[in-house]
């Protein structure tokens, strides 16, 4: 079809032209119904114009008929492929449907047959900024400023899309010459719009490195800036950035003046006084002068207080803590220790906080005073001695000295019984014990005392959930959702509560019940992609409102947004997920839900058959209650789950593939955590993606070449590119032949590698040890029985001292599954029934 006959098909009469611009008007102005039967009356007499259909399938898209949207737009392309509203329009159908890449696709051509339609270059300038296509943002900017010159966002998108490509000085020259279009603003009147594109125009040079020009930029403008305190901040962070020291201190006292609880400000005159890093003494006694300065000046300053206790050591850190300590027991601060817990990874303060503490307990107790001995034992709040003990419990607990903690909190709770961060205490040192039963009973007693706290509520929430009550944990959660809502759980998605899923998830996947836990999992993935799409309304409210510091902030968080330590755990425990179901694929009874029976005891399997089959029956009976109440008469619909069990995320999946979805942005985002390597290093080997594999090896073990979880990985590897050297592609295999030895060092007999690391560790750190039984597993089969040995003789010589529950439950899960010997895995678990007497996992069945 020619150019001619598109738009003369295109061509309405007069009559059904005015309708069709009441139809854009209608869109407009979001009245889509009226919009919808407005092109429904031009369709009776033009049933094949293409832009009609086209705007009757976005009114439809609008009215939730998603399918018939998609039909009616495409009937529209159809008749009129030429046009440049059909095209924008299924361009905002894919917008709508965050599928950018495909809008972006419809917005070209879109811009083939109307290139100068403002309205499309500035939408396909959004798709491009969200898309991070830096180069063509700045092209498309370009082409909106050369249509409108005088609009100011358009100068100001253009400013920012060379700072993006770190062409700073294009960009500030940008701004420089929009400024000059503003000489006629008269003096002395401070405009908010102004000031932030003045300082955002000095950001620029900061990043530039041209710290000499950003200042004077700084001086130049102060009288017009109305942000005073981010222009003290930026000549602050500036000064020091240039090496004006002496300058960036004079200034960083003035901002400790207006607040001196700012760690950013404390710390850059640190900075300034050269008084970071490892110290002499002669530095440090100038930091502790200092600090006392600053302490006798700011008296209520908790930073400033704070600050000391990181640098002192001996008999100052004791003086110092004793000092501190005092005000906060008389006080009450229930977060006391957690505050404290940096300071834990000094053994030696921790010692001396010990014994403070400690000293304080046994004055309170004997004569109500802290004891100290220095001439000012007065009598002290009853409740004084309340709070030592309970961060003596909290103390002892981070010891795992479990026995110890409980005898403090228990003599806490006869001091106070109904003080709930007592109970809170007592609930954490049982679930460290390993008893999530009873920590659960206790977290709810604490919830009973105190039914309006939402926190308390939702703690006791999260201790259901690793105790694995499901039920009682939804029951308790909705306690605190909307109470108009027909499905509490589902306003919990819609509020994007991600410890919730987190929680839920790992709960499902202990209980075998994979396709549940995938399903949380993948909520968690949803909110992160749901809370980057957001930003796409702000790519052009904040160039309107001129918050374009604010702006970029939000460009660089969202790039970073999957770092978050929330997507981390959903992506690893996905990743987990789909490994097992991977090497364990569904088969028999009770597989389908990811039960790993095999691995089982005979009394362990039936158990978990038979706690299997109760939660099936009991979401089923809950499913059909849940469809009886959405069908029901009167009120609002209910949600319907039409998944309970998540059957879509485990049912003809390919397993890896979706594994490596999430695994993208671990390595990505998160380069200096082993984990992601690890889990990298499992993936690619178990798809056959050798150099995958190497790359991630050699990543972890650039991060700790003694990781237990790499040592066992870099087994694995070598096994599996040494038994399939037949299958390896000759390329990759001489990439393979070079690269290799750089993983181990040289050594090319892994039977001698994993002894060699055995006997670095044995006797030293219980999973090494463990790791390097497991590898012995692999690399000398026939030395299966010494290898279960060495992995059931970890607690031998030292015994059990020194050993954790974890490292102790990993143990025993390896005799039982990796080795499958029973007699050892029993022998074993009777050692530490005695140490680990409050764990439920090692207590008789």
């Amino acid at each position: 079809m020619s150019a001619a006959s598109g738009k003369q098909g295109r061509e309405l009469p007069a009559k059904e032209s005015s309708v069709f611009k009441s139809i854009l008007k209608f869109y407009e102005h979001k009245q889509y119904k009226k919009g919808l039967k407005a092109a429904e009356q031009i369709l009776k007499k033009f049933p094949n114009h293409g832009e009609t259909l086209a705007m009757k399938g976005l009114f439809l898209s609008h009215l939730e008929r998603k399918e018939e949207a998609h039909e009616f737009i495409k009937m529209g392309l159809k008749n009129d492929l030429m046009s440049h509203i059909c095209w924008h329009v299924y361009g905002l159908l894919h917008r709508a449907e965050k599928n950018y890449e495909e809008a972006i696709k419809c917005y070209s051509h879109a811009l083939k047959y109307d290139k100068e339609n403002i309205q499309i270059i500035r939408d396909y300038s959004l798709l491009q900024i969200q898309m991070r296509n830096y180069e063509g943002f700045n092209e498309t900017r370009h082409q909106l400023l050369s249509l409108k010159p005088q609009n100011r966002m358009y100068w100001v998108g253009l400013a920012i899309s060379y700072h993006l490509l770190q062409k700073y000085d294009t960009a500030v020259n940008v701004i420089a010459a929009f400024e000059d279009s503003l000489k006629d603003q008269p003096e002395g009147v401070i405009d908010f719009e102004n000031s932030e594109l003045l300082l955002y125009k000095n950001l620029i040079l900061e990043e530039s490195g041209d710290y000499n020009k950003a200042l004077d930029d700084l001086a130049a403008i102060r009288t017009k800036v109305v942000d005073q305190r981010g222009w003290k901040e930026a000549k602050a962070r500036i000064q020091l950035k240039a090496g004006k020291l002496v300058e960036a201190e004079v200034e960083y006292r003035k901002l400790l003046a207006d607040n001196p609880d700012c760690h950013s400000y404390l710390n850059g005159l640190l900075q300034a006084r050269g008084l970071v890093g490892d110290l002499d003494e002669a530095n440090a006694e100038k930091l502790f002068r200092l600090l006392n300065e600053l302490g006798s000046k700011y008296p209520r300053s908790h930073v400033i207080k704070r600050m000391p206790l990181k640098r002192a050591s001996g008999k100052h850190f004791r003086a110092l803590i004793d000092e501190y300590l005092k005000p906060m027991f008389r006080k009450g601060v229930p977060s006391l220790f957690i505050s404290l817990k940096d300071l834990y990874a000094d053994k030696e303060r921790a010692t001396i906080i010990e014994e403070v503490v400690v000293g304080y307990a046994n004055g309170l107790e004997k004569n109500g005073t802290f004891g100290t001995g220095d001439g000012d034992d007065v009598p002290e709040p009853p409740s004084a001695y309340l709070w030592v003990l309970l961060f003596l419990a909290q103390h002892f607990d981070w010891k795992k000295d479990t026995a110890k903690a409980l005898e403090l909190i228990d003599k806490a709770l006869a001091h106070t019984p109904t003080l709930v961060e007592v109970l809170m205490a007592k609930a954490r040192i049982l679930k460290h014990a390993g008893d999530p039963e009873a920590a659960m009973q206790v977290m709810n007693q604490a919830r009973e005392i105190d039914l309006q706290d939402r926190n308390i509520n939702s703690k006791c929430t999260k201790y259901m959930l690793r105790n694995d009550k499901m039920a009682d944990a939804e029951k308790t959660i909705t306690l605190f959702t909307r109470s108009e809502s027909t499905d509490p759980l589902h306003d919990l998605v819609d509020m994007q509560c991600m410890w919730f899923a987190l929680e839920c998830g790992e709960s499902w996947a202990r209980q075998g019940q994979y396709g549940r836990a995938l399903k949380r999992f993948h909520q968690v993935e949803k909110h992160f992609a749901d809370i980057y799409d957001d930003q796409f309304d702000f790519h052009s409210y904040c160039l309107r409102k001129m918050t374009l510091r604010a702006y970029l902030d939000l460009l660089r968080t969202d790039d970073k947004l999957r770092a978050h330590p929330y997507y981390y755990k959903a992506a690893v425990g996905a990743i987990k997920v789909y490994l097992n179901l991977h090497d364990k694929p569904k088969g028999g009874p009770g597989e389908a839900e990811g039960l790993d029976l095999a691995n089982m005891t005979e009394a362990e399997r039936k158990k978990a058959l038979r706690k299997a089959r109760k939660a099936e029956l009991k979401s089923e009976s809950t499913q059909k209650v849940d469809t009886v109440t959405a069908t029901g008469g009167g009120g609002k619909k209910k949600v319907v789950d039409d998944d309970p069990h998540g059957k879509k995320f485990i049912d003809g999946v390919d397993y890896l593939a979706e594994g490596t979805k999430f695994l993208r942005p671990l390595i990505d985002l998160s380069p200096g955590r082993i984990e992601g390597w690890n889990m990298a290093a499992a993936v690619y080997l178990r798809k056959g993606k050798y150099l995958l594999a190497l790359k991630a090896l050699q990543k972890a073990k650039q991060l700790d070449p003694t990781d237990p979880h790499f040592h066992i990985n870099s087994i694995r590897f070598c096994n599996a590119i040494t038994s399939k050297t037949a299958t390896i592609h000759p390329t990759v295999k001489q990439v393979l032949d070079v690269e290799v030895p750089t993983v181990f060092g040289g050594e090319t007999d892994m039977a001698k590698l994993n002894r060699s690391y055995l006997a670095e560790w044995n006797g030293k750190d219980a999973r090494r040890v463990l790791a390097a039984g497991e590898a012995m597993a692999l690399v000398e089969p026939n030395k299966r029985e010494e290898a279960a040995g060495i992995v059931a003789g970890i607690v031998k010589g030292k015994g059990l001292e020194g050993l954790g529950l974890q490292d102790a439950v990993a143990i025993h899960q390896s005799l039982v599954n990796t080795f499958k010997d029973v007699e050892k895995a029993g022998d074993f678990k009777a050692k530490c029934r005695e140490k680990f007497s409050n764990s439920m996992y090692f207590r008789d069945a």
